[in-house]
């Protein structure tokens, strides 16, 4: 079956075309995953040949770790947003917890755990992947930090706890893509877990009704 001519495409500025390609690649990433970011799925988001999308993006490597970058960061901000206005670090802490476990965010879940796969053979994926995890680190570690300060917490070891804290985020999060075990259970199996790494009572970090 013949395709019908595609329309020439409209005359935009570099800087235009350029962000019409990262918008557009945003888009299937977040639909289908990096592994859907290709220079064709990109060109048909925005109804264009693939050539013009190679003009403005000749590597489609660097183009797979700017889109995740872009999601990623813009989670990370967004959760910064979030918390940031919560009393304490002990309210922080189980905010974050909860909002990261509770099953709403697996479109990211799914970028990571792809971009931790093509990131070793694309080595700009694989760099933008180490800045974003260092900067998720400093984050939690802040919160550690503060809720030590603050008396709410006991540990020696901010950078270490929130290193462990990550890693269970992340594979629970990535077992829950498969429905592995109860992916329901998460967020309390990872609570009671960081209540113990941090000297709390049972039970201190589980969310608050309406919180």
């Amino acid at each position: 079956m013949s395709r019908p001519p595609r329309k020439k495409a409209a005359r935009k500025s570099p800087a235009e075309r350029s962000a019409e390609i990262a918008d557009a690649a945003r888009a299937v990433a977040l639909e289908h995953g990096l592994y859907g970011v290709t220079l064709r799925s990109v060109a048909a988001r925005i109804d264009v040949a693939p050539a013009l999308v190679a003009h403005y993006q000749p590597n489609m490597d660097v183009l797979v770790a700017s889109t995740f970058g872009s999601i990623v960061a813009d989670e990370l901000a967004e959760l910064e947003d979030l918390v940031g206005p919560l009393p304490t670090p002990s309210a922080q802490l189980a905010h974050l917890l909860d909002t990261l476990l509770d099953g709403t965010r697996d479109d990211v879940t799914v970028i990571w755990v792809e971009a931790w796969a093509l990131g070793r053979r694309n080595e700009a994926l694989a760099q933008r992947v180490r800045e974003e995890m260092d900067d998720w680190r400093v984050f939690v570690q802040g919160i550690v930090q503060a809720g030590v300060a603050a008396g709410e917490f006991e540990t020696d070891d901010a950078a270490s706890v929130a290193w462990q804290l990550l890693g269970m985020i992340d594979g629970l999060n990535a077992h829950a893509l498969v429905r592995w075990e109860d992916a329901t259970d998460r967020g309390s199996r990872i609570g009671h877990a960081v209540e113990g790494m941090l000297g709390l009572g049972r039970g201190a970090l589980a969310p608050t009704p309406g919180g």
